[in-house]
Order: C-alpha cells, then sequence, then structure tokens
C-alpha cells in the first residue's frame, strides 16, 4: 500500500514531492489500520503521537480503483476512535493543494482548517485541519 500512495503522491506533488515525502516515513507509526478485499489490502491509515493530547492523521490511502465507494470513511472513522480510546482529543493532519479531493473529503468529515502548523508553515502547497473528537 505504502509504495502504491507513494507513487500516487510523486505524481500529485510534482516537483514538491522531495519536500513532503521527507515526512512521510514509517517510523513512529504504531498504530496503523488496512483495508483488504479478497486477501489483497486496498486502502490504509495511520496515526502517530502529535502532543499529550493530539495524534496526526498520517498515510491516508485508498487505491485508485476502489475510490468513491466511502472506503476512506471507514479508515478515517477507525482511526479516530483509536485515537480517543488511547486518549487524545484532537487530530491534526496535513494535506496539499494538488490534492483538491483530500481537502473536500477533510472537510466534508468535519475536519476545520487550521494555520500550518511545524514543517509546513510558510509551506503554500499545505493545507492543514484539525477535528476535536
Amino acid at each position: 500500500m505504502v509504495k502504491q500512495l507513494d507513487a500516487f503522491l510523486t505524481i500529485r506533488n510534482g516537483e514538491s514531492d522531495d519536500f513532503f515525502s521527507q515526512f512521510n516515513g514509517l517510523e513512529n507509526l504504531e498504530n496503523v489500520i488496512l483495508i483488504y478485499l479478497e486477501e489483497k489490502p486496498i486502502g490504509c491509515g495511520a496515526i502517530k503521537k502529535y502532543d499529550a493530547e493530539t495524534v496526526e492523521i498520517k498515510r491516508m490511502y485508498i487505491s485508485q480503483k476502489y475510490q468513491g465507494k466511502n472506503l476512506g470513511i471507514v479508515i478515517l472513522e477507525a482511526l479516530e476512535i483509536w485515537a480517543t480510546e488511547l486518549g487524545n482529543t484532537r487530530c491534526i493532519l496535513e494535506t496539499g493543494t494538488m490534492l483538491p479531493e483530500a481537502i473536500r473529503f477533510y472537510e466534508k468529515n468535519n475536519y476545520q482548517r487550521i494555520p500550518n502548523y511545524d514543517q509546513y508553515i510558510g509551506v503554500a502547497e499545505s493545507v492543514c485541519f484539525e477535528k476535536w473528537l
């Protein structure tokens, strides 16, 4: 799944891919969800501890063949439940302007835009969101 996601992002991110890919490593991702169809992974997402009460949503992806079937919502809601069970009260995330469908997805799922945080401050292609759980 990660190879598919990285290939997809390389195309969509264009010249900005080197910048964004440095923040998409798998280290420190202890909470990962995969969706399978007939024993084949078709979607993924993860949460990464950000601070005492916040997790960052990472590596959200549904294989292109299965996009538009609400599977992203299944992953996102499961990650939010997991975050709550781990004692968190907020999720944050970053996506890019080159992924307008991702921006619409998060807005539709009650994520609110926030100022860019950390390494995304001042990055015009970044759009950051939060959701209180």
